[in-house]
């Protein structure tokens, strides 16, 4: 049972993989982190170290009926329109490819990179998701069945969001602390919404921080990173 359901995420892995072709990724599949080597293995049911996991779970329930409860169901959007606008007020510019072209097309490639990066990051290895755990309903019933083959180590949602919370704040450093807030919140709705145990959700910020300090290795991140902050540093020129 366990194969098949390790063979059915590599596929769904695959799928996604394709559907985002036309964006290249900054890396390789080889220059890829794959976390398997510095990722600590998620903590099991019978381990003390799961006794956050658990309660992190029930805090998360408790929110479910709240605005942040709210905000979390539509956080289970992790497409990059979605990133897009959500990131754009706490960066104080509207993100898009007709207001900053060079900013879109420079996330863009970081999205596809984080995508592959959480991709290769889950197959290592395969963890039952909190709801399926407890089999217990969530606030987002749509994606339920969907991810119930799918790891839940480490968050995926998290690994992307927290990527390009972490390079937009180099982009603008005056509001940092806005982007971060935001993009740390955004991993914690996973947990709120059931799909994530937190040491999924802390893990998966581990290593998008490797990533990014990964991607400023690259000479083509490094230019196109340099253009982002150009195109901003103009723009907010203009509004001033």
């Amino acid at each position: 049972m366990k194969k098949i359901i390790i063979a059915l995420f590599m596929l769904s892995a695959i799928i996604c993989t394709t559907c985002r072709a036309e964006v290249a990724s900054f890396l390789t599949e080889d220059e890829m982190l794959t976390g398997a080597d510095f990722l600590p293995t998620p903590p099991k049911p019978d381990e003390a170290t799961f006794y956050n996991d658990w309660m992190r779970y029930q805090w998360g329930k408790s929110m479910r009926d709240t605005e942040r409860g709210k905000q979390a169901i539509k956080d289970a959007d992790y497409t990059f329109p979605y990133f897009a606008k959500m990131y754009s007020e706490p960066f104080g510019m509207t993100i898009s490819k007709e207001n900053t072209p060079e900013i879109s097309a420079f996330l863009e490639r970081v999205f596809a990179t984080a995508s592959l990066c959480k991709d290769k990051a889950k197959a290592n290895i395969m963890r039952i998701r909190p709801y399926v755990q407890f089999n217990e309903p969530t606030p987002v019933p749509g994606d339920e069945e969907t991810l119930r083959t799918n790891s839940s180590y480490p968050s995926g949602h998290t690994t992307i969001g927290w990527t390009i919370a972490l390079i937009l704040a180099e982009i603008n450093p005056e509001h940092q602390n806005e982007i971060l807030k935001r993009g740390y919140e955004y991993g914690d709705s996973r947990v709120i919404v059931g799909f994530h145990f937190q040491s999924d959700v802390d893990n998966a910020r581990i290593i998008a921080s490797i990533l990014v300090s990964r991607l400023h290795a690259n000479d083509d991140f490094m230019k196109q990173l340099k253009k982002a902050k150009e195109e901003f540093l103009s723009k907010k020129a203009s509004q001033n």
